[in-house]
């Protein structure tokens, strides 16, 4: 039987005022996995409506009792593990291992935020009056607007709303279309089973085609009064034209076009296992993604030879096979799209070290290049897929030239048995995010994660989270009376 999940809206399940529903499909078998409500406009004001009126309630609930939803929040997703398994290998074709990876880390997001309640949150000034007393108070906003990606559809679906709930706002969630359910109602449930009020977090599925329209409604109403999108480059200008006209701050985590630099003094052993986990976790649909491995000249051959090999040995095709290590895409078209950028890139002179052939349905095969040239749309375009490109560089300078040659600068992994070695070349690289003698794709919740250039603005985890979602208010208290000239 097809699963069928309506609009969560003031704690009530209800159904689209238009009676709408929108399918979402298994991309494995291209078979119905759930339909949901296809929210729009009228859904967009109802769910808003909800959250204003719950936000003064909220926002006063002690940081006690608000931790302890964050805390039992996240022994609930924990104990809903194999349902998490369930839902991501039938909505997005997720494996187990990346399944398991995002309920352990999205559990840990949900205990920083209960952390976050009761951390200091606001300074004492140096008034210039005397006897006064200056306070910088940050308070929550309100309504927030939360956009939810389905690529790592638990982690940042808890994400999306972890640290806006923790700073006192309310919410209304707008989840992927390709992942309604992992990132946007289980996590609602877990919440709400939490102990979450009603009202506090709403969230309004939409069918495909409606998506621009209900974005834009949910960030043009008044009441809303800070954006926070994860997702693309593409979609997050848009969103980003959007929060500006509005006046409404905006968090943006946005693609990346990142590297995996292997300096000569690298063990290789290492640099292959770590290089291969950057390009190929998840079939290479996140962020944080290598699809660049730049490799010093003078181990670039045995690490092409090691990492082609390894490449072709990895398991494919079926997520729920708990061998599968690169499992289809997120749609038949993403495949398509990575086929596209190989075949483009080859026509260009690149040269296919394994892989290279069409998708079967949404399963692409993990594809290695060389020789790429800049002519080719691979050179600019992020892969978001199971396919890496090998360089060779001759000097740090070189390195650092080709890390940098992208619009984007979200992450870098730097490999490296020399840690100031390491350290030199990780200062000069335009990301947000570096890890020396690590590869690329690492979280953590307590961590500033975010981008640079094109890959976005602001930061969550920890404070940086909190701050992101709250609003800096100058208090003063005065202790005598002033003097006025007139």
């Amino acid at each position: 039987m097809t699963l069928h999940r309506d609009l969560l809206i003031g704690g009530k399940e209800l159904p689209a005022v238009s009676g709408r529903t929108a399918e979402d499909l298994n991309p494995y078998s291209s078979q119905v996995y759930a339909t949901v409500a296809a929210g729009g406009v009228e859904d967009v004001t109802r769910a808003v409506d909800a959250a204003d009126a719950a936000f003064p309630a909220w926002a006063a609930v002690g940081p006690a009792q608000r931790r302890k939803i964050f805390l039992t929040a996240a022994d609930l997703l924990e104990s809903r593990t194999e349902e998490a398994v369930r839902i991501m290998a039938g909505e997005v074709g997720g494996t187990r291992p990346w399944a398991m990876f995002n309920v352990g880390l999205a559990a840990n997001i949900l205990r920083e935020a209960a952390a976050a309640v009761t951390a200091p949150r606001g300074e004492v000034l140096s008034a210039q009056e005397e006897g006064a007393l200056g306070l910088a108070i940050r308070e929550p906003v309100g309504v927030v607007a939360a956009f939810s990606p389905w690529n790592a559809p638990v982690i940042l679906g808890v994400r999306a709303v972890a640290a806006p709930l923790a700073a006192g706002n309310t919410v209304v969630m707008k989840p992927s279309e390709d992942a309604p359910v992992a990132c946007g109602l289980f996590v609602a449930d877990v919440l709400r089973d939490a102990g979450l009020p009603d009202g506090v977090l709403n969230v309004v599925t939409n069918a495909r085609e409606d998506a621009a329209a209900v974005a834009e409604a949910l960030i043009a109403d008044d009441r809303v009064r800070a954006v926070n999108f994860t997702g693309s480059t593409g979609v997050g200008r848009v969103i980003g034209v959007h929060a500006a006209r509005y006046l409404k701050p905006a968090l943006l985590e946005l693609g990346g076009k990142n590297s995996v630099i292997v300096l000569d003094d690298a063990d290789l052993d290492y640099a292959v296992d770590a290089a291969v986990f950057s390009v190929f976790m998840n079939s290479g649909q996140i962020c944080m993604s290598a699809d660049r491995v730049l490799v010093h000249e003078s181990l670039v051959e045995e690490f092409t030879a090691r990492f082609t090999a390894r490449t072709a040995s990895l398991p494919s095709g079926d997520p729920a096979d708990p061998h599968t290590v690169v499992g289809p895409l997120v749609t038949e078209d993403a495949a398509r799209r990575v086929a596209a950028l190989v075949e483009d890139a080859v026509a260009r002179g690149a040269t296919v070290l394994t892989g290279g052939a069409a998708p079967e349905g949404s399963v692409h095969p993990a594809t290695v290049l060389t020789d790429l040239p800049e002519s080719a749309e691979l050179y600019h375009a992020e892969a978001f897929g199971p396919l890496a490109v090998i360089s060779s560089f001759a000097t740090d300078d070189e390195a650092v030239a080709l890390a940098n040659a992208t619009e984007h600068g979200l992450t870098c992994g730097i490999i490296t048995e020399n840690g100031t070695h390491g350290l030199k070349v990780a200062r000069r690289i335009r990301t947000g995010i570096v890890h020396v003698n690590d590869q690329s794709v690492a979280d953590e919740p307590n961590a500033p994660f975010g981008g640079f250039k094109g890959s976005g603005y602001g930061r969550f985890g920890g404070r940086w989270g909190i701050e992101a979602f709250s609003n800096t208010r100058w208090v003063t208290l005065a202790t005598q009376q002033a003097h006025f000239p007139f």
